[in-house]
């Protein structure tokens, strides 16, 4: 396998400039689906495979574990502050020394659990939006980007494919 193909097992995110109603319902049933497929990858890892990256220099199965029960918190965080306030500045974060404080090296059951008990209430979140709410954006501090929601939907639904991608690496694996 190339770099690039470990690195992105699903591909690059290809963001376009607005989404259809019926795309974004097939985003947020992707955003649904993936705490399940996450726990299901989960389960089938070996104690071995849990600290062995997807890629040489990239982050092991727990790291991404953890991290994408931390980015999807921040995923819900930023809709609530869009949907609260007017084209809020959301707080970035540095993914790369998040996936190194004390309670990554932990059980990742810790992070799975999270993300099922978090997507559940983002998912109820999701479904009471009106398409218009889907056009409010934030702004990202360190771009200047204003980001739409259903761009932020659209990157989610990916997110969730992207790294379970990088755990079937792992699985595939011969660790």
């Amino acid at each position: 396998m190339s770099d690039e193909s470990l690195r992105y097992p699903v591909g690059k995110f290809q963001p376009k400039d607005s989404y259809s109603s019926t795309e974004i319902q097939q985003f947020i049933t992707a955003i649904e689906a993936a705490p399940e497929k996450i726990s299901q990858a989960f389960q089938k890892l070996t104690a071995g495979q849990l600290d062995t990256p997807y890629r040489e220099g990239g982050w092991t199965a727990r790291q991404v574990l953890h991290h994408l029960a931390d980015s999807h918190m921040h995923a819900y965080i930023r809709f609530k502050w869009t949907l609260t306030e007017n084209s809020p500045t959301i707080k970035a974060y540095n993914e790369k020394l998040w996936a190194e404080t004390y309670e990554i090296a932990q059980d990742p059951s810790l992070s799975v659990n999270l993300l099922k008990a978090l997507h559940a209430k983002w998912i109820t979140l999701l479904r009471g939006l009106k398409p218009a709410d889907f056009e409010k954006y934030f702004v990202h501090p360190e771009t200047g980007r204003q980001v739409r929601l259903d761009r932020l939907t659209a990157t989610y639904a990916w997110h969730g494919e992207h790294h379970l991608g990088h755990l079937n690496i792992i699985l595939n694996s011969k660790s």
